[in-house]
């Protein structure tokens, strides 16, 4: 009879161990999605969610990295100016505090290198390109995107650039036709 007792008593702790196991990992479970739905929401996770101003923004964008791709300082300039608009258009005021400051900082850089590269020749146009492509990048990294993106890299200009592509093909916007091919993907933005 006290073996029974103790059984009984075994199988009484054992179940409520595993009952509280189980408890306990759904918590867990609860509180890692909570957490990512924080990260997600603070955009330091790339979403399939976009802002339709920010879509914008990288059509302005491509349009004046083909530009300098095929090395047309005109166009550029003209792509540089309808992307300083698009730019000042855009509203950060649904995303939340910490990302709004971020936003406006992005925003004013990348407006400045934009306004520069509508009235510059197309070495100095180059220049800026570099730095508000990082910009773009970073623009990205909180809104998100509906395009699958490629950061493209060339080991040569300034000691290495970057710039954003929808295609995975290489078209260099900081060599242009004299080293159209020079880089590579570093890495899928989806």
């Amino acid at each position: 009879m006290k073996n029974l007792k103790v059984s009984i008593a075994t199988v009484m702790l054992f179940a409520i161990s595993f009952a509280n196991a189980q408890q306990k990992s759904k918590m867990d479970m609860k509180m890692d999605h909570s957490k990512m739905d924080m990260k997600m929401s603070n955009g330091k996770m790339m979403s399939m969610k976009s802002d339709a101003k920010a879509e914008a923004i990288l059509g302005d964008y491509f349009n004046l990295k083909d530009a300098l791709v095929g090395d047309d300082s005109k166009k550029a300039g003209t792509a540089g100016a309808k992307l300083a608009v698009s730019l000042k258009s855009f509203s950060a005021s649904k995303y939340s505090a910490v990302d709004k400051k971020e936003l406006a900082d992005i925003i004013d850089d990348a407006t400045e290198h934009a306004e520069h590269i509508s009235k510059s020749p197309i070495d100095h146009q180059r220049d800026h390109f570099k730095t508000l492509s990082k910009d773009i990048s970073d623009l990205v990294a909180i809104t998100g995107t509906k395009m699958k993106l490629y950061e493209q890299f060339c080991p040569m200009y300034q000691k290495g650039s970057t710039w954003l592509s929808k295609s995975n093909e290489v078209r260099n916007p900081f060599y242009g036709s004299k080293m159209l091919t020079c880089g590579k993907v570093q890495r899928t933005i989806q």
